[in-house]
């Protein structure tokens, strides 16, 4: 009995009271493995894009897999969950690139600057409203399976 108690505590002679940690070597296999998860879905999408003809890019293929693949749970969250909110928080830096790309290209894009704009405001409309519609249905919805099991 004493020998489960130092067991699940830590606590023995070789430890003297502290706990242990993981090895370190643990937590990057932990991370390579989520990363590599998550590339595996990368790369479904890309062949997806070579043998589908539509005009759809390949990084959409590869969220739509690990998106189904999660719903179905064919891989659990707690497989991908650490690299992909790694991945979310440095997202800003990862557009610092294209940002260069575009302003490297903004004398050329002048000329085309009133179609960009014309392009982008009602689409810019369109997708604040149908957010905003889609939250107002989820909203009554959920109101209305409340109102029901009350």
């Amino acid at each position: 009995m004493l020998s489960q108690y130092r067991r699940r505590t830590g606590s023995g002679p070789c430890t003297r009271g502290r706990r242990l940690r993981p090895p370190k070597g643990d937590f990057v296999t932990k991370y390579l493995f989520q990363f590599a998860r998550i590339l595996a879905f990368c790369f479904l999408g890309e062949i997806l894009y070579a043998v589908l003809p539509l005009p759809i890019p390949a990084s959409v293929y590869g969220l739509i897999l690990l998106l189904l693949a999660l719903r179905l749970g064919i891989v659990k969250l707690e497989q991908v969950k650490e690299v992909g909110l790694f991945l979310t928080g440095i997202f800003p830096l990862l557009f610092v690139p294209a940002a260069a790309g575009v302003m490297e290209l903004w004398a050329e894009m002048g000329n085309m600057l009133l179609p960009i704009i014309i392009a982008i405001v009602p689409v810019t409309v369109l997708v604040l409203a149908s957010a905003g519609r889609t939250t107002q249905a989820l909203t009554s919805r959920r109101k209305n399976k409340e109102a029901a099991h009350d």
